[in-house]
């Protein structure tokens, strides 16, 4: 037998929900009883594919990555090609800024190096079809525009309306990650196509990076450790001694007895939805999407 432990301990669940779908926002407001999100259906939940889960261990804890090939499909597979080369170990956050990023990735640990790979080309955007749907929150302003924001799985995202894609060649529209505390992108000069080996962890959000930096992941467990690790930089203070990552590793590549074992709530599912309701009532407003953390729950086995 097995048992769920919620990483959001309780969750509000609506009577009678207001019926939705990806690339739609909810509007219900009628708050009914608090349930333990043991009540919410197994089939809420995905487990995502260990093949593109990144754990990252720090003095602290571990925080665990997901991955999104389909969005970024050569940075992450450059994420795991030096993971599986164990280039991350004991590398260094050479360059933290409290309330911006965490940046590591680099040998050298002064913000020069990189690995012996070719640099890779920028991926800011991404197209997408009906089949990723992006569960909408509300728009948010970006620049001189108000645009659709959501989540594709659990990664925020801004998005064209679907409804474009009728009138477009492909029969696609455009989307970028939005740069949320905990969302991992690549780092670079001013050159956009340099991102080698060096990446970061947001700590707070930068709305400026967006559609300009490659975002390949983001945090799902071990958010509380991301303001932990300890802000400076050499360039800034010659006897400043940085955090490391101790080891970095995908999960497909540790073994079943080591690995941990959890689920997320499907954002394209009713229950989703009603839990943007419940932040809605509970705010008098639906949250900023940066400010939204997609619930989780860790399997267990019992004694």
């Amino acid at each position: 037998m097995t048992k769920y432990i919620s990483l959001l301990f309780l969750f509000l669940i609506f009577v009678y929900p207001a019926a939705g779908s990806a690339d739609s926002i909810t509007e219900n407001t009628e708050v009914s009883v608090i349930f333990n999100n043991q009540d919410i259906p197994d089939e809420a939940w995905r487990t995502p594919n260990p093949e593109n889960i990144l754990y990252v261990d720090l003095e602290y804890g571990r925080i665990i990555i997901e991955l999104y090939p389909d969005i970024a499909p050569n940075h992450v597979a450059r994420i795991k090609e030096l993971t599986r080369q164990n280039f991350y170990d004991y590398i260094a956050f050479h360059r933290v800024v409290e309330g911006f990023m965490n940046q590591t990735g680099d040998p050298r640990g002064d913000g020069t190096g990189g690995s012996d790979l070719p640099d890779l080309v920028g991926e800011f955007t991404f197209r997408r079809s009906d089949l990723m749907p992006v569960s909408l929150t509300g728009s948010k302003q970006l620049g001189s525009k108000k645009i659709p924001v959501g989540f594709y799985k659990a990664l925020p995202v801004a998005t064209q309306p679907i409804v474009q894609a009728m009138f477009t060649r492909d029969g696609m529209v455009s989307a970028y990650g939005l740069h949320c505390k905990g969302v991992t992108s690549m780092a670079r000069s001013t050159e956009p196509n340099t991102a080698n080996s060096q990446f970061f962890l947001m700590r707070d959000i930068a709305d400026h990076l967006n559609a300009k930096y490659s975002i390949w992941g983001n945090t799902l467990i071990g958010h509380e450790y991301l303001t932990k690790i300890k802000v400076g930089s050499k360039s800034d203070n010659a006897s400043f001694i940085p955090d490391i990552m101790k080891k970095v590793r995908l999960a497909s590549d540790v073994p079943d007895s080591e690995r941990v074992n959890f689920q997320i709530l499907k954002t394209n599912s009713i229950f989703f939805e009603n839990y943007l309701s419940n932040l809605k009532e509970t705010e008098g407003s639906t949250p900023d999407v940066c400010d939204i953390r997609i619930p989780t729950r860790i399997k267990q086995e019992k004694q």
